[in-house]
C-alpha cells in the first residue's frame, strides 16, 4: 500500500477561508486575528489597491512587513492559500503591458506566505474578449505567458471568468497552460440561473483550483435559497475535490458592515456542512 505523508493525513478535504478586503483589514496586521475570531482556518491576503497605479499598492515589497505578517499568521495558526489581486475587478488586463511586473509582485508575496494559489478576477476586462477577436487574442496570449510564469514558480493562477463552464472550459483550452485553472464563484452561477451543482461537475475536479463560496451580499448563507450547500458537498465529494472554500460576500444587507455577524455565520455554515464528517 502507498504511503501516505502525515501532512496528508492531517489536512481535511475542506478547509474555510475569508477574504481580508472584505473582513476590513486589507493588508491590516489584525486580518489573522480577526479570522481567527470568526473561525476561519485561511485568510486570502490582498496585493492591495491598483487603480492607476504602476504597480499594486503592496506593502509586502518591504521584507520586513511580510515577515511581521508571515509570522503572526503561523503564531496563531491561520493559513494564506492564497493571494488574490483584487485591483482587476476593476482594471483591464488587457491594457495592462506591465502585466508580468504586476504578477511577479504577487508570485514573490506567495513565496512570503507560502501561498499556491492567485487570485485573478478578468471582471475589470469588459466583455470584449468573451468573443473572437483581437481582444481575446491578447487576453489568451497574456494568460498563457502568467499560466507558464506560474508554473516556473510552482503555483497556479485562478481564473474568475464569469462565464458558464463551456465556455471556461474553451477558455482555458486556448490558453493552453496547466499554470491557469478556474477560481470558481457560486455568485456568477446564482446571477445567471445556472446549476451550481452542473457546472462544477462540468468542469471537473482538475480545473478548479479553489472556490469563492458565496453569493451576492443579500443574505448569510444559511438562508440563502440560491446556495443548496449540501447538494453542492455531495457533489464536490463525487468528484472527489479536495481544496479552499473562500467567504468573500454573502453579507445581509441590514448589516452589511458588522463583520463578525456575517463571517462567523458563514464560516459556522460553511464547516457544519462540509467539516461535520471530516477529512
Amino acid at each position: 500500500m502507498p504511503v501516505i505523508p502525515v501532512e496528508a493525513q492531517n489536512t481535511p478535504r475542506y478547509q474555510v477561508a475569508v477574504c481580508d478586503w472584505m473582513i476590513l483589514k486589507r493588508q491590516k496586521l489584525g486580518e489573522f486575528s480577526k479570522a481567527r475570531e470568526v473561525g476561519a482556518d485561511g485568510v486570502e491576503v490582498d496585493m492591495g489597491p491598483l487603480g492607476k497605479r504602476v504597480l499594486f499598492e503592496n506593502r509586502f515589497r518591504n521584507a520586513e512587513d511580510a515577515r511581521v505578517f508571515s509570522h503572526t499568521a503561523d503564531s496563531l495558526g491561520v493559513q494564506v492559500p492564497s493571494i488574490a489581486m483584487s485591483g482587476f475587478f476593476a482594471q483591464n488586463l488587457i491594457k495592462r503591458q506591465n502585466y508580468r511586473d504586476l504578477l511577479r509582485d504577487c508570485f514573490q508575496t506567495m513565496k512570503a506566505f507560502h501561498a499556491q494559489v492567485a487570485f485573478l478576477p478578468l471582471g475589470g476586462s469588459g466583455n470584449g474578449w468573451k468573443q473572437k477577436g483581437a481582444e481575446r487574442d491578447t487576453l489568451v496570449a497574456y494568460l498563457h505567458d502568467i499560466g507558464e510564469m506560474a508554473k516556473a514558480e510552482g503555483v497556479t493562477v485562478g481564473i474568475r471568468t464569469q462565464l458558464d463552464a463551456k465556455a471556461s472550459i474553451q477558455l482555458l483550452k486556448e490558453i493552453k497552460s496547466d499554470g491557469i485553472k478556474i477560481y470558481y464563484n457560486f455568485q456568477d452561477a446564482a446571477d445567471n440561473n445556472r446549476d451550481i451543482c452542473k457546472e462544477l461537475k462540468k468542469l471537473g475536479k482538475d480545473r478548479i483550483i479553489q472556490i469563492h463560496a458565496t453569493n451576492t451580499d443579500s443574505v448569510n448563507l444559511p438562508d440563502d435559497p440560491e446556495i443548496d450547500l449540501p447538494k453542492i458537498k455531495k457533489t464536490l465529494d463525487q468528484m472527489k475535490w479536495s481544496g479552499w472554500l473562500v467567504v468573500e460576500r454573502s453579507r445581509d444587507v441590514k448589516r452589511v458592515r458588522d463583520v463578525n455577524y456575517n463571517f462567523s455565520r458563514n464560516v459556522e455554515y460553511l464547516k457544519n456542512i462540509f467539516l461535520k464528517d471530516k477529512p
